[in-house]
Formats: C-alpha cells, structure tokens, sequence
C-alpha cells in the first residue's frame, strides 16, 4: 500500500507531517473536502488500534453541536465523523498496514 496523509493543509501539524514524508510520495487525502466514510473511518481506527472517541477531536464545537458526549456509542460517532470531518484528529498517516496520528509530527517516522 502507498503511503497517504489524511491532510489538513490549515494545520501546522499536519504540514510539517507532510514535510518529514514528501520524499516518499504519499498520496495526499484532503480529508475535509473528501471525506472518510464509515467503513474507512472504522479501518482507520482498527489500523490505530483505537476507539472511535479517541480518533475525535472532542473540543472542537461541532462535538457539542452533533450531541456528542464521551459516552455516545462507536455507531454515534463514526456517523458523527463522516458527516463532520472536522472533527479527524489529523494528521493520519497509512503506510504498509500501519497507521498513526502524528501528533507530534516525529511520529510519522515510525512508520517509514
């Protein structure tokens, strides 16, 4: 599988993601104008090894918009994510069955 980022180019973090992997050619997701769906977002969290809370991020507004709470069900908020991808932590890197969200942004270079 070829590398991809999960790409917001606003976030200084994702940025420099992006800047420790460019050598490698990843295909770069702009996840907020082509977002996950479900079925991507639940792979993303099994690569991560994570539930669907912590892939979220809870203090954006669109959280409390969407009725979220930490104890809304994974169905609530995988749903919550594809329809509001603002609220992907980012970014998130995917390379050879391996995934990571790269904050700090180092952390991209496990996965190379």
């Amino acid at each position: 599988m070829a590398m991809m980022i999960w790409h917001n180019p606003r976030c200084s973090k994702s940025r420099q993601t992006l800047e420790l992997i460019e050598g490698h050619t990843p295909q770069v997701r702009l996840y907020l104008t082509d977002p996950p769906n479900e079925a991507e977002l639940r792979a993303a969290a099994a690569s991560l090894g994570l539930k669907a809370i912590e892939l979220m991020r809870t203090a954006e507004p669109e959280f409390k918009a969407e009725g979220l709470t930490k104890n809304s069900t994974e169905d609530e908020l995988f749903a919550a994510m594809a329809r509001k991808p603002k609220l992907i932590q980012r970014p998130i890197v995917f390379h050879n069955g391996k995934a990571a969200i790269c904050r700090p942004p180092e952390t991209v270079l496990n996965l190379l």
